[in-house]
């Protein structure tokens, strides 16, 4: 295990299967596997752009657990700190993707029962750990998979947090994983621990019972909780495959709410994965410059560059990012190819 990370997160990593481009699950006869998980994208995007990443996991001690593995090191993610499950019994859970095309809508199907994952606790993970990392992250799916994911993940983030860590959280609310009631009770346990929040609109309405406009809504969360920032994204679906993106932040330490023009006319290849590419821009931002500025810049960025690349993980790096950002902000060179 490298002696300090810039970020470690904790998630369950999938097998993704999908047919090729416009062909439908239900009449395949070829599936394309790729790893993907929330937690891993975010870690992956942090790293792809230069920083120190991590990822607290459980895999099967198989061929597929192996694929898993080498996945997180092409994505330059550290995997010392995955936990093998040698039982057996364990499998890696298995998510389906369709892809959309108006005006048919993307379509994913899960199988993740019985994932080594749901059985991993407390006593597997390394204690020392909890004192090597600047920032730990995790998300309301990890919360939602079983009661013991949740005992283990909110423990985990008391340790962090005791250990000196940032803790960031993104609430990533999945109605087919738990109810509206248990995941408001389950995440307010929890936000006294959160220095850099991430949530949706609709879920700031919708399960947490706010309302007014959204920024006082973003402000309500600094002032009832010790929270730093609070992000959320905001994405326009003009089709399945043309998109606009952007965000705001709300940075309570200087009392701001941040905002830039979206990116307009995505042409959206995959759009899984691009809220977790937007977390990972926003907390390279946070880790490396210390802004909402710069969290703002590469969140946008790096969300946006999501949509345009196949499978969960973004496979960038910090010299296209950059290029991207001027370009954006009118900066760029204006050339029509790179070469």
């Amino acid at each position: 295990m490298s002696d300090n990370f810039d970020l470690i997160s904790m998630g369950e990593i999938m097998h993704r299967l999908s047919p090729p481009i416009n062909e439908r699950l239900a009449s395949c006869t070829t599936l394309v596997k790729r790893a993907g998980g929330s937690e891993l994208n975010v870690a992956a995007g942090v790293a792809e752009l230069g920083l120190k990443s991590a990822v607290i996991t459980k895999l099967p001690s198989d061929d597929i657990g192996s694929f898993i593995r080498s996945s997180m090191r092409n994505a330059k993610v550290d995997d010392s700190l995955v936990i093998d499950d040698n039982s057996g019994l364990g499998r890696t859970g298995i998510y389906y993707y369709e892809y959309g095309a108006t005006p048919r809508k993307p379509k994913v199907v899960y199988d993740r029962r019985h994932a080594s994952f749901n059985t991993i606790s407390e006593n597997e993970i390394n204690p020392a750990i909890f004192t090597k990392t600047r920032l730990f992250h995790t998300s309301g799916i990890t919360l939602a998979l079983s009661k013991n994911n949740r005992d283990t993940a909110i423990e985990a983030v008391k340790k962090f947090k005791s250990g000196g860590a940032k803790i960031s959280f993104d609430v990533n609310y999945r109605a087919n994983l738990w109810s509206e009631e248990e995941a408001k009770k389950t995440i307010e346990e929890i936000l006294p621990y959160i220095d850099i929040l991430f949530i949706s609109e609709e879920t700031s309405r919708r399960m947490m019972g706010k309302s007014g406009e959204l920024e006082e809504i973003m402000k309500s969360y600094t002032r009832d909780y010790p929270i730093s920032y609070v992000c959320t994204t905001r994405r326009t679906v003009k089709s399945p495959k043309c998109h606009d993106f952007t965000s705001i932040i709300y940075d309570a330490r200087e009392g701001k709410v941040l905002s830039e023009a979206p990116y307009s006319d995505i042409d959206v290849i995959d759009r899984i994965g691009s809220g977790d590419a937007y977390v990972s821009g926003a907390l390279y931002g946070f880790l490396k410059y210390g802004t909402g500025e710069k969290a703002l810049k590469f969140g946008n960025a790096m969300g946006t560059l999501k949509n345009t690349v196949l499978g969960d993980i973004t496979e960038t790096s910090l010299p296209e990012i950059t290029k991207i950002i001027n370009d954006h902000d009118g900066n760029g060179d204006g050339s029509e190819l790179s070469r």
